[in-house]
């Protein structure tokens, strides 16, 4: 069985993966808050942990691997949207969910096995509430119930801070019913305009960092294998989660490996509205920004790096897909590939620590060798085209190449009287027409050859034969 190393956030260090149960690998990551569309860098640990899922499931199996993400459907910012707007909170939450869905897909990402939702785990979060007060660790306080983070000695261990130096460089809500600065919201009350529910406490809605303690515990239990989000979560989130979850459950481990992607610059800075760099995933798409080419550049940095996107990236990845395709149309069998298993080197390097820039140069070892049918099942395992999209491209560039036929032979008829008379300006003419219309020429002794790059434009070819 191929060995998986992963850099675990709480011990700082490469560790092998060793899962709690071979026959039932269990991992949570955290989702949205849905209350508009994931921007670019929500969706980095999307495909970083569809890249982990993918490389679970291919060593343990598929049916061996449980992959939890959620969704926060109760948060201020949704209640803030829908009073905006003047629609309901339902309405907003599903709409989200749907195009988190569309836009998540469209960069090649499965979806987990379960996507609770918070709202269907209010019961469960009561029941740990009420576990943490029984036990001492949390108090209500003014319809409030809160964790008291000076009764967990092991808070700050995830993010390596003490207590006294978080109070000292952080901000935290000042209220009168705190009995320490650092204490956390595990619920608080609601009034009539808001969502809400019972509880021993009063009507109110749950914190944030409950939410996923209470959800993980009840779809993968106390102890599980892998927890993962962007490193932005680690602290307070994470480390309230862990603070809550080992206090609710003494006996359990809570998460055995936390894993922590980096951050997404774009064009070298902090993705921000005010500098203009700001946008969706949605915003790329419907530019034109085919989504394997997003996932193909993410893919190119380590995860604990930051993930720079820029525009030269993405016409590099979009040139080299194109390239890739058109090795497969002619040196590729896809039903062969759907059968084969990944290759050796692009798993290992996966298991790697997530070692993705070096799986891509192991696609480019298969596209040097002209190893179509590898190259398509290994694009396919790693969640950049699947074999139906490959076998859909290949369909697409082939009628657009056979579209060109026609004019190949005009231009090389043309180049054969240029030969004899030395007057290549119709040739140029003809080559530069193809150029701008997004066509590859190429001209030797063999012939004319047009070939489709990723901007072609056959409209700018009419008249042209």
């Amino acid at each position: 069985m191929v060995e998986i190393k992963l850099t675990n956030s709480m011990s700082r260090a490469k560790e092998v993966f060793s899962p709690l149960d071979p026959d039932n690998v269990r991992m949570y990551v955290c989702g949205p808050t849905v209350y508009d569309r994931a921007h670019l860098g929500n969706a980095r640990p999307v495909v970083v942990f569809d890249v982990l899922y993918r490389l679970l499931r291919q060593v343990y199996g598929a049916e061996h691997v449980t992959y939890v993400r959620n969704f926060t459907d109760v948060d201020d910012k949704i209640n803030a949207r829908a009073a905006r707007d003047g629609r309901g909170i339902r309405e907003i939450t599903d709409e989200t969910i749907g195009w988190y869905h569309a836009d998540m897909e469209a960069l090649g990402a499965l979806r987990p096995n379960r996507e609770p939702r918070a709202t269907e785990y209010i019961p469960q979060m009561i029941d740990m509430i009420s576990e943490l007060i029984g036990s001492g660790h949390a108090y209500a306080a003014e319809g409030h119930v809160l964790f008291a983070v000076d009764s967990y000695d092991g808070y700050g261990r995830l993010s390596g801070r003490a207590v006294e130096d978080m109070i000292a460089g952080a901000r935290v809500e000042v209220a009168p019913y705190k009995r320490n600065p650092m204490d956390f919201v595990l619920w608080k009350p609601s009034d009539e305009g808001l969502p809400g529910w019972e509880s021993p406490w009063g009507r109110g809605r749950p914190g944030w960092h409950i939410e996923c303690s209470a959800m993980s515990r009840e779809l993968l239990g106390v102890s599980f294998d892998i927890h993962g989000g962007g490193n932005d979560l680690m602290f307070p989130h994470h480390e309230n989660e862990i603070a809550q979850s080992c206090c609710s459950a003494p006996d359990g481990g809570f998460a055995k490996v936390w894993l922590h992607n980096e951050m997404l610059q774009v064009e070298g800075k902090k993705m921000s509205k005010s500098l203009g760099n700001f946008f969706t995933v949605r915003d790329l798409l419907e530019k034109g920004v085919p989504g394997e080419v997003i996932r193909f550049v993410f893919l190119g940095t380590h995860y604990r790096k930051p993930m720079d996107w820029t525009v030269e990236k993405a016409v590099g990845a979009e040139s080299k897909l194109d390239d890739y395709l058109k090795i497969i149309s002619v040196y590729g069998n896809l039903d062969e590939a759907a059968r084969i298993d990944p290759l050796p080197a692009i798993v290992e390097a996966l298991a790697d620590d997530l070692n993705t820039s070096a799986a891509l140069t192991g696609l480019d070892q298969l596209a040097n060798q002209a190893k179509g049918t590898e190259l398509a099942k290994n694009l396919d395992f790693l969640g950049i085209l699947s074999l139906r999209q490959i076998e859909e491209k290949i369909s697409t560039l082939r009628s657009r190449t056979d579209g060109l036929t026609p004019l190949a032979e005009k231009l090389a008829q043309v180049r054969a009287s240029a030969m004899e008379t030395k007057d290549f300006s119709r040739v140029d003419e003809m080559k530069a027409a193809l150029v701008a219309a997004g066509v590859e020429v190429r001209m030797s002794k063999a012939g004319v050859e047009l070939i489709p790059g990723p901007g072609f434009d056959p409209a700018k070819l009419e008249g042209l034969a």
